[in-house]
């Protein structure tokens, strides 16, 4: 059994006031700050998947998804980076065992930042690869202790083959490009990694690499990481319900309206479809990880065929969040438009999520292909 599901994500409800005090400090340092990151360390969250045996909490996914989903709510940007970090373990069991166990030798809180998309090279060595690259969006990489980066091997055959490699930071470059609409404390900068020498067993197969650690946590990682989208994805929209609902309760009343916004029957309307639209996508990002946790368990053969759902799961569920977002700021009025409103915010943060590629439409089109018996298609 993992660790207590409501001890973690008491510990993030508890951290909730002063996560949203913070909002315009992490807006404007465009990264999580030290001290905020030592807090989160502290809570756990960065080690929740982390193998008990290698100083963790080895929560199972819906644990994970609750916790993240819970800090999303408070702050986005805290959620986001959080997810990135503490997803760590996930991606270095890609590694051989032994080299796992020297990462986490240390203590527990390893956080890997990095890029999946093929945006380097790798030129093999006798006992290596020389890595050179620069990959975007590389979320949390101002805190992390390591730099991953995607790599296209060279010379490039048919078809291209990938290996990721990986360096302490202090080999790779930060460089200050994330100037973006919303989720602006994840540090979602672009990373540089030029000329490093990475020795092999630094180097993994993102896409296709054997777990060295057992576990259904390290079974299908990807499929993970999807639906821990999903759960910031909720969160984030859940707080802009929170932030609308609080300012109905305040007596906002907009102007050239006849009475007080809560007294309203279309924002009643409005308001009840959008909080069950949230409990809907929350439901079906449950049974979603309910299912693949239980495959991953018992029948990991069985996660190719639910593979194109859970990336379709994604897509859906952010549509439905994004909905909840727009519907509570155009509820909100013009105060909702100030850049101190928490309605505002989310609704930034939320447009800017949905541009992420593990949302995009194409997965729709990729499950309905497979539900028509021609799955692996992607109709971008």
């Amino acid at each position: 059994m993992g660790v207590d599901m409501h001890d973690l994500v008491r510990r993030a409800r508890e951290l909730t006031p002063s996560l949203q005090a913070r909002a315009a400090e992490l807006d404007s340092a465009r990264q999580l700050p030290a001290d905020l990151v030592a807090e989160l360390k502290a809570a756990g969250f960065f080690r929740m998947f982390v193998p008990r045996s290698h100083g963790g909490h080895e929560a199972d996914l819906r644990t994970g998804m609750a916790v993240l989903e819970q800090l999303a709510t408070a702050e986005p940007a805290v959620g986001w980076t959080v997810m990135i970090g503490s997803e760590t373990p996930q991606l270095l069991a890609c590694l051989d065992r032994e080299t796992f166990d020297k990462m986490y030798s240390s203590g527990p809180d390893v956080i890997v930042a990095g890029g999946f998309s093929p945006q380097g090279t790798a030129t093999p060595t006798p006992d290596g690869y020389l890595v050179d690259g620069r990959w975007a969006f590389g979320s949390g990489s101002t805190h992390a202790d390591w730099i991953f980066g995607n790599c296209l091997l060279t010379p490039i055959g048919e078809p291209p083959q990938t290996r990721s490699a990986l360096v302490p930071a202090s080999q790779a470059r930060i460089i200050d490009t994330w100037q973006v609409l919303g989720l602006l404390g994840t540090g979602s900068h672009d990373v540089e990694i030029s000329g490093v020498h990475v020795p092999a067993e630094h180097t993994f197969d993102l896409f296709a690499g054997v777990p060295s650690i057992p576990g259904p946590a390290f079974v299908a990682p990807l499929m993970h990481f999807v639906l821990h989208l999903g759960a910031v994805a909720t969160g984030i929209a859940q707080g802009a319900l929170d932030a609308t609902t609080a300012l109905a309760a305040g007596g906002k009343q907009r102007l050239y309206a006849k009475t007080r916004l809560a007294d309203t029957q279309l924002f009643q309307v409005q308001l009840g479809r959008a909080d069950l639209t949230l409990r809907a996508a929350r439901a079906l990002l449950a049974t979603t990880a309910g299912e693949l946790w239980e495959l991953c368990s018992t029948d990991p053969a069985g996660l190719a065929a639910i593979g194109p759902r859970v990336s379709a799961t994604l897509t859906w569920v952010t549509d439905a969040a994004l909905s909840v977002v727009d519907t509570c700021y155009r509820a909100g009025g013009g105060q909702a438009a100030r850049d101190t409103s928490p309605i505002q915010r989310r609704f930034r943060d939320m447009h800017t999520f949905s541009q992420h590629a593990a949302a995009a439409e194409g997965w729709l089109g990729g499950y309905g292909a497979a539900l028509l018996g021609n799955p692996g298609g992607l109709a971008y």
